[in-house]
């Protein structure tokens, strides 16, 4: 790896209610739970001797308080980093999803605008929601806005959400945005992309303090 390019390190937030429990939680601002706090608190020490020079922050709760629990209070909100829009299955698990719609439905190929019965819906959603497309022109446009820090040889941190993440991640590699379906990222983990020499890389992914 060249040390003249800084790094961006991914946080996912830590455990939420609905994540513990495998349901898509976008839009929805739900709090951590007492253990996402405390994987919160835990991904701190593995940033500590980062020479972090911006934070960017999901507006949304869960994200905002992993990053204070972190250690990370002087942050910038980008709205660009809030979680898929998933419209009529927020808060509903893939396997109810697949149960109701009576087929082996799959949020990345499959997508959110489906014909889910009103009694099925856990919140009445303010859109019908984002395709995977909306979601990768966010995350290009956060690639955008932190790729010149890193080429000044900035590090920064980026504090948001396991699909946002995911899909953000395919865009720093120059692939699909479906090609995000293929990285695991657990809550309150720290991955790393960074350069070698001119090609954008994957240094690290989805490390937990042991």
């Amino acid at each position: 790896m060249s040390n003249q390019y800084g790094r961006a390190y991914l946080l996912r937030h830590g455990e939420t209610e609905w994540s513990r429990d495998g349901r898509h939680t976008g839009l929805t601002d739900l709090p951590l739970t007492e253990r996402g706090e405390r994987q919160a608190r835990a991904a701190g020490p593995m940033l500590a001797d980062r020479d972090i020079s911006h934070v960017f922050v999901s507006p949304l709760q869960r994200a905002r308080r992993t990053a204070e629990l972190a250690g990370f209070s002087d942050v910038q909100v980008d709205d660009n980093l809030v979680e898929w829009d998933y419209g009529v299955t927020e808060g509903i698990s893939t396997l109810q999803i697949r149960e109701i719609v009576g087929y082996d439905w799959e949020l990345w190929s499959d997508g959110v605008h489906i014909d889910l019965p009103k009694s099925a819906q856990v919140v009445d959603p303010p859109s019908p929601g984002e395709t995977v497309d909306d979601v990768a022109r966010r995350a290009s446009a956060v690639v955008r806005r932190i790729e010149p820090h890193l080429r000044d040889g900035q590090d920064v941190l980026i504090v948001a959400h396991g699909h946002l993440l995911r899909v953000l991640t395919a865009m720093w590699l120059e692939l699909a945005p479906v090609d995000g379906s293929r990285f695991v990222l657990e809550t309150a983990t720290v991955s790393t992309l960074a350069f070698e020499r001119e090609r954008h890389v994957i240094a690290g992914w989805n490390v937990r303090e042991d």
